[in-house]
């Protein structure tokens, strides 16, 4: 049902792959009942709540407009999520799955070294970036400058998202480090940390000025750093 995908109905919903998700004909009245359907709705509601979301944000992002942009009757968004605070934790969670899935594609590629896996990382990023003109920056990211304004619960789902792609980054980081590729004083879960929020803010940079620039001098610093 999710085979993977480069484009979601031809367009991508952010700076990273997104799986397919099959166009569904829903008539009028309650959504079907069937199971199947009910979860290709739900998956669907989550990959056009993400576009929306990394163009708008989420207090500017309304249940009506996600469910008629998904093809899914007015008023039946609640069939599928509880309330929009739930809503957007499953959309946290999706969107973390698909970035990890991203991350490992660089991080375990063994035919590189660390700092090479690294590099394709940001490489890979800045051009889905590109793509669509930079309109497009990270969920998470997004989210966290309008933490104030939403539910106390995704503060921390937020900062265990970052933990979780700084631990990814220290364990790339150790093993340059074991191949002598970096110094062996370098604190590594520090420099991981620095990477993560030295690229947020590359990001939103590159996303308010709809260039790459950004990207590419936060690169060149953070590995040149790293060198023995």
């Amino acid at each position: 049902m999710q085979e993977k995908s480069l484009e979601l109905l031809d367009d991508r919903i952010y700076y990273i792959h997104m799986p397919r998700i099959t166009a569904i004909k829903q008539g009028r009245g309650r959504p079907s009942k069937s199971a199947q359907q009910v979860e290709e709705n739900r998956q669907r509601l989550l990959s056009i709540g993400a576009a929306l979301l990394t163009r708008k944000g989420f207090g500017a992002t309304g249940l009506d407009e996600v469910a008629k942009q998904a093809g899914l009757p007015k008023g039946s968004f609640y069939a599928y999520f509880d309330s929009k605070e739930a809503f957007g934790l499953a959309l946290i969670d999706s969107y973390a799955r698909f970035f990890n899935d991203m991350l490992d594609r660089s991080y375990l590629n063994k035919t590189r070294t660390p700092l090479a896996r690294i590099s394709d990382f940001i490489m890979e990023a800045r051009f889905n970036m590109a793509k669509y003109d930079f309109n497009r920056g990270c969920l998470v990211g997004n989210l966290g400058m309008e933490v104030y304004a939403l539910p106390g619960v995704f503060r921390q789902r937020l900062v265990d998202v970052f933990c979780e792609w700084q631990h990814k980054t220290e364990t790339c980081l150790l093993a340059a480090q074991a191949q002598g590729e970096i110094a062996q004083d370098i604190d590594c879960a520090a420099r991981a940390e620095l990477f993560w929020i030295g690229w947020e803010g590359a990001i939103l940079r590159a996303k308010l000025e709809r260039r790459a620039a950004p990207i590419d001098a936060f690169k060149a610093d953070f590995l040149a750093n790293l060198k023995v």
